[in-house]
């Protein structure tokens, strides 16, 4: 199954990272760990004891949040100047998605696709055509492919 990437905070953490692979619409940022917790769960985790009582030993690690690492979280940024309507913005997210699902060799962390540059709208003038599905369906697989030939840049 694949998670989704909703915080800010985590996308802003991916797209510091290198690009791992880009093609000539879109480029692709990978980081190893999970998405952070949102606030309402870390507000939750705080104790109102006092420090000196005594303790129960811990049960895992700090860093340890009980969450998968090995899960795949996603996110696209597909910005309006790129893809003008939604419809087209909608397309090429079923389309990210489902380059994801088909690359079952990814490996766990934060993924975010990014959408570099507009499709020509002489070439695909209809928003959602099959054409263009198709034109971004190819050029995901073949970026992805390549994502997973590169190892990860520190």
């Amino acid at each position: 199954m694949i998670g989704r990437i909703v915080r800010s905070a985590d996308f802003e953490r991916v797209l510091a990272a290198p690009t791992r692979a880009r093609s000539f619409h879109f480029a692709v940022h990978h980081l190893q760990g999970s998405p952070s917790l949102p606030r309402s769960q870390v507000i939750q985790h705080l104790s109102t004891e006092l420090s000196t009582g005594l303790s129960q030993p811990a049960e895992s690690s700090v860093d340890d949040r009980g969450q998968n690492t090995d899960r795949v979280w996603l996110g696209a940024v597909l910005p309006k100047r790129h893809a003008r309507r939604a419809v087209t913005r909608s397309l090429l997210k079923r389309q990210i998605r489902a380059a994801v699902i088909r690359q079952p060799r990814l490996p766990g962390g934060l993924w975010v696709v990014r959408l570099r540059a507009p499709f020509e709208p002489q070439r695909f003038p209809s928003a959602a055509s099959a054409a263009l599905a198709e034109a971004a369906r190819i050029e995901l697989d073949t970026l992805l492919a390549d994502a997973l030939r590169r190892p990860a840049r520190a």
